[in-house]
């Protein structure tokens, strides 16, 4: 039987976990080398689920998922299973929402079900039902372990492998999901850490048909954009901490997630923004945070510095070298090739340290601290957190907020107004980020004016001190690289001339 919560109607509470693509036999073997699973006999099945939305996507608006689930088992038999699903908090590693399960007919919506169930409050009139349409669909299959970790708690262990479709576009389903039975919501991070000491993971923040909607949308490139959460002016600081770093958080785990597959530079880009988001969060909001540290973050560190030695490459080969290939090669064809063969040693590096990357991704310890902060951020919406001031008062969020980016605001005009050293230069960097990112997430409750006034300085200086920056990379790496005197002079040139 499923938990059940105060609200009306069953709940869904499930971790999900993306696993690297290691091929689906000898994924399957390492995974029942993992000490919960060991031993343990399998289920298997083959599910096909049909998601249905209208032609305006209603249903994705208002955030619920409505699907149609045919389940095969080993002996041929197949059967149908109607489902509806609220979201969860948006950006949690951990699900929770309400879901609602019938035995269905066939590979159409029945309307009777519903309407004992939320769908009165989606759909009052009906006007929904009548538009129901096929929107994208999933095949997969599911091999499934039922463990008890400790007692008075039940888990189901799948791994589904498949693919999500959409129309003409597809992508692969390579996941673990952890659904709790019974028992706490805390001991499915105990169970995924226990799994991860064997099997490298990832936690993954969107459902399937999350993941679906978005090649259904045709969203532009693989790259995760953070965007930031819609925060209401009379909501406590504490829970608007809660919900900028899930955010924050999502971004950087979704990105290592699509990094594991995809090339695209803007994946690796967007992945250390959310990290930088993140840490901005955690400073902005210190206040209201527990004193400790979120673990995790040390163990991430290898992972971090090989994520910014790649950005550093991309960047080079997609922004900095190609503004400046002509004006040094001036029409020579001597000079151009030697252009052509720096560019070739910079995109040889960023593929080794691409791979590099990834291998890091494969390692237990990541996903094991990817768990630990992903278990920190779901605590935070379950502890009691509390403003450390000696008024204990309740200072209404706008006010709040607007207090600590002054603060940011004022260290970083004194910063601009100090000498430019390097050392200085990146504090001005560090202070801009940390200024933009705050102003982007809490936009919804600050003066519009300064918000906007504050986000345009705030990037303005971050753009024009990380461009010189840029340019001093690209000559570092080069220089590794053993390049061409001539290009690497030149660039030292334009460095120079500020």
């Amino acid at each position: 039987m499923k938990p059940q919560t105060q609200a009306a109607g069953p709940q869904e509470i499930e971790l999900k976990l993306l696993l690297p693509d290691l091929g689906d036999v000898a994924l399957l073997a390492l995974l029942s080398q993992a000490a919960p699973l060991a031993g343990r006999k399998p289920a298997r099945e083959q599910l096909h689920s049909i998601y249905f939305d209208t032609p305006g996507l209603d249903l994705l608006r208002q955030r619920v998922a409505l699907r149609l689930r045919q389940v095969a088992g080993g002996g041929g038999a197949s059967r149908w299973v109607q489902t509806l699903k609220t979201a969860g908090r948006p950006g949690a590693a951990l699900s929770e929402r309400g879901e609602w399960e019938w035995p269905a007919a066939g590979a159409a919506p029945e309307a009777a079900p519903l309407w004992a169930s939320i769908w009165p409050r989606i759909d009052p009139d009906g006007t929904l039902l009548a538009q129901l349409q096929p929107c994208f669909d999933t095949r997969f299959e599911r091999t499934s372990w039922q463990v008890a970790p400790a007692p008075g708690c039940a888990v189901e262990v799948a791994l589904d492998l498949g693919r999500i479709t959409a129309g003409p576009r597809s992508e692969r389903l390579c996941e673990l999901e952890l659904e709790l039975k019974a028992g706490q919501p805390a001991q499915l991070f105990e169970l995924a850490e226990q799994i991860a000491q064997t099997v490298p993971v990832l936690p993954g923040t969107r459902s399937k048909a999350e993941r679906a909607y978005a090649l259904c949308q045709g969203d532009a490139g693989p790259a995760r954009r953070g965007g930031a959460p819609l925060l209401a002016a009379r909501l406590p600081v504490r829970q608007a901490a809660l919900q900028v770093l899930s955010a924050a958080f999502a971004q950087f785990a979704d990105n290592l997630g699509i990094l594991a597959l995809s090339d695209d530079p803007e994946v690796v880009h967007q992945a250390r923004v959310g990290w930088r988001r993140w840490r901005s969060a955690l400073r902005l909001f210190s206040p209201v945070l527990p004193e400790a540290a979120p673990p995790g973050s040390a163990a991430l560190k290898p992972l971090l510095a090989a994520l910014g030695e790649l950005r550093d490459l991309d960047a080079t080969l997609t922004d900095t070298l190609p503004c400046w290939a002509e004006a040094f090669a001036a029409g020579d064809a001597g000079r151009a090739a030697a252009w052509s063969e720096a560019d070739a040693a910079l995109r040889a590096a960023a593929q080794a340290q691409r791979q590099a990357v990834r291998d890091l991704l494969r390692t237990p310890a990541t996903g094991q601290a990817l768990l630990q902060l992903a278990r920190w951020v779901d605590g935070l919406g379950r502890a009691s957190l509390v403003v450390r001031s000696r008024a204990r008062r309740r200072v209404p969020l706008g006010a709040w907020a607007t207090g600590r980016l002054q603060r940011v605001r004022r260290r970083l005009k004194g910063a601009l107004r100090e000498a430019a050293t390097p050392e200085q230069l990146h504090r001005q960097r560090i202070l801009a980020k940390r200024l933009r990112y705050g102003t982007e997430a809490l936009r919804d409750v600050l003066p519009p004016r300064k918000a906007r006034r504050w986000q345009q300085q705030a990037i303005a200086l971050q753009t024009s001190l990380g461009a010189a920056r840029d340019l001093q990379r690209a000559v570092e790496q080069l220089s590794r690289q053993g390049g061409d005197p001539g290009v690497i002079e030149f660039l030292r040139g334009v460095v120079a001339a500020g």
